[in-house]
């Protein structure tokens, strides 16, 4: 009788089980519609405006997490925006999921906070970092901030659904679905776009600025900066479904062979994998390749407590591939228009510092355009948002060199300095403390400073010389811990050259950094 009731007891409780797990699934279903529904309602609803009629301040190109972000801040600010986004649906992406602590910052700033809400978004307070069994974790420097700020993972397309339902609720910005296939360009002067509907009637529309955040993918960026883009890795996609991470609210970083694997949450039930692929050219989804690749090649590597859940998800063929693009910004200063978000910036995105960067650049931006009254006079508005590439230098500069300095360090290597520089960093950063909390802070955008980022970086070199030296130096040791600082300079200088050393180490010398407003 006893065992029955046990058994009765045993199925109830599973079937409960079940039917939570459902209604929690349904209520977030719920969630994402409505918010989709507010965003359609919101569009509808948005201030009727005559395309050219020139009652607009602002043309912002793309409504991304940038794009989003400048149309909401400029629309507070009582600023006339329209806003033009190939495809208001909600993007389905496998990049843009981690915002790191510094990025939340930027996003209390600008009063988009909200945004991470309802949306099953993960605190993240750190990273576990694995190498040959090993590991460690290094939490971010986080004691002297309030107890909501952390890092924030989530699903993309959640997330820029949000931003733009929150732009959308503004009256004086007007959210349209439309290409934007050129920019209007007289006596070198932008005036506006041309671009087609939904309909796909074909429209002018007219400002006196066009910001351009149209990504990644970007087919206007040419005529406004310089358009060479790197692309030193691809990212290979997973979701593992119903497993528990090593470190909960933790990203996870492997030091595999060939280069880093990454795992972080992603929602209450789902964590992201991305497999970094050296190269332009990655094993073919179609044909089995990269089924194989993942089973033989990256599953060893993978921590015990995941390993299942990985194979699993190879199983199930929902493989996504992605470049992963670098390109410093470069812009020509061009009357009437400006580069935003990845259309003007990207780094290798191994530490997650792309909306990072988006969103500290909109908050200096909007800083700079706050204090105007008219933006008519694209002269006068050009020369003086020249400082805007000298005053966003410090943030960005160093979460970019970071970004490309990290991930040649973690990619593995046949070179003996290299392996040895590799192991360097990784036993830096398990001595804790400052040789932990440093990086991190930077990584995080908590504290982005470039000379922080430097000394870090040789002190990681250094380090590696006097494992290679103690007890007892030899000529070959001498010989790879000369190679080892002559590969880090080779690494990091490189990049800072990229970024430009002045307006990165010495902002305050260039004379646009203290570009004052234009006269009303």
């Amino acid at each position: 009788m006893l065992a029955e009731y046990l058994f009765g007891g045993v199925i109830s409780s599973l079937l409960g089980l079940l039917l939570l797990l459902r209604l929690r699934r349904a209520k977030e279903k719920n969630k994402r519609t409505r918010i989709a529904g507010a965003l359609a309602k919101a569009v509808e609803e948005s201030r009727p405006q005559a395309v050219g009629d020139g009652g607009t301040d602002v043309i912002v190109v793309g409504a991304g997490v940038a794009g989003s972000s400048i149309a909401h801040t400029l629309g507070k600010d009582g600023r006339r925006v329209h806003v033009i986004e190939r495809d208001l649906t909600e993007p389905d992406r496998i990049v843009g999921e981690l915002l790191q602590p510094g990025g939340y910052l930027r996003l209390i700033e600008l009063g988009l906070e909200d945004c991470v809400e309802e949306i099953d978004a993960q605190r993240v307070l750190g990273y576990a970092l694995y190498k040959d069994g090993k590991n460690t974790r290094l939490p971010y420097p986080l004691e002297n901030y309030h107890s909501d700020v952390a890092g924030r993972s989530f699903h993309n397309g959640r997330f820029i659904q949000r931003m733009r339902e929150k732009a959308a609720s503004l009256p004086n910005v007007k959210l349209e679905q439309g290409t934007v296939t050129a920019l209007l360009e007289e006596n070198g002067t932008i005036k506006g776009v041309s671009y087609k509907n939904k309909a796909g009637a074909e429209l002018k529309a007219y400002a006196p600025l066009t910001i351009v955040c149209d990504g990644c993918f970007s087919n206007l960026r040419r005529t406004l900066c310089s358009p060479k883009v790197d692309i030193p890795s691809c990212f290979v996609g997973l979701i593992l479904e119903n497993c528990q991470l090593p470190y909960p609210n933790h990203g996870h970083v492997i030091l595999a062979d060939p280069s880093p694997i990454l795992f972080y949450p992603i929602s209450s039930t789902e964590v992201r994998c991305l497999v970094d692929v050296p190269g332009q050219k990655v094993p073919s989804v179609a044909n089995g390749e990269m089924a194989r690749y993942l089973k033989t090649v990256v599953a060893p590597q993978v921590p015990s407590e995941l390993h299942d859940a990985f194979v699993s998800a190879v199983d199930q063929g929902s493989i996504r591939t992605m470049p992963n693009k670098s390109m410093p910004a470069s812009p020509f200063p061009t009357p009437g228009a400006l580069l935003m978000g990845d259309a003007f910036n990207m780094r290798h995105p191994l530490t997650g510092g792309g909306m990072t960067v988006a969103l500290s650049d909109i908050v200096v931006l909007c800083n700079l355009l706050r204090p105007l009254h008219d933006l008519q006079d694209a002269s006068s508005l050009c020369k003086y948002l020249e400082s805007f590439y000298t005053l966003r230098k410090p943030v960005a500069s160093t979460i970019n060199a970071l970004a490309g300095a990290l991930y040649e360090v973690f990619s593995a290597s046949p070179d003996r300095a290299r392996i040895e520089m590799r192991q360097a960093c990784f036993d830096y950063l398990c001595l804790g403390g400052v040789f932990s909390s440093g990086p991190i802070a930077l990584l995080s955008g908590l504290k982005p400073c470039p000379l922080s980022l430097v000394a870090h970086f040789f002190a990681v070199a250094i380090y590696g010389v006097g494992r290679l030296l103690l007890p007892f130096p030899s000529p070959e040791r001498l010989w790879i811990g000369a190679r080892l600082i002559s590969g880090a300079s080779a690494i990091i200088f490189p990049i800072i050259r990229a970024e430009g050393f002045r307006q990165m180490f010495f902002p305050a010398t260039v004379p646009a950094y203290y570009r004052a407003p234009p006269p009303h």
